[in-house]
């Protein structure tokens, strides 16, 4: 009897250095105030202030977490005045939220 080996689809070769970047991203991601930010982004422009209260935060507090996720490329800011309004500009959180939410939000 012959043993025959299983086929795998194998992924092609990583890159580490792109697999690092993803996973540090990921890690900045991993907390609810920040999860809870994105999630107000996709939706909208806020201000530090607006995101601070819903997340029931100082703001310096929603200040540090959207310095963090801005340096990860996922949000820009414009400033208005007096008032800085953040919003999302990486587009594949919008997915990564959809399967957060319906993973643990449904």
């Amino acid at each position: 009897m012959a043993i025959t080996a299983k086929t795998t689809n194998k992924p092609k070769p990583a890159d580490m250095d792109a697999l690092g970047q993803a996973a540090e991203c990921l890690k900045t991601l991993a907390h609810p105030v920040r999860i809870r930010m994105v999630q107000m982004l996709l939706n909208g422009r806020y201000t530090v202030g607006e995101l601070a209260e819903d997340c029931q935060i100082p703001n310096n507090v929603a200040s540090e977490h959207l310095r963090l996720m801005q340096r990860c490329g996922f949000f820009t800011s414009e400033r208005e005045g007096r008032k800085v309004y953040y919003q999302v500009a990486e587009p594949h959180l919008k997915n990564i939220m959809s399967c957060i939410e319906s993973r643990f939000l449904s």
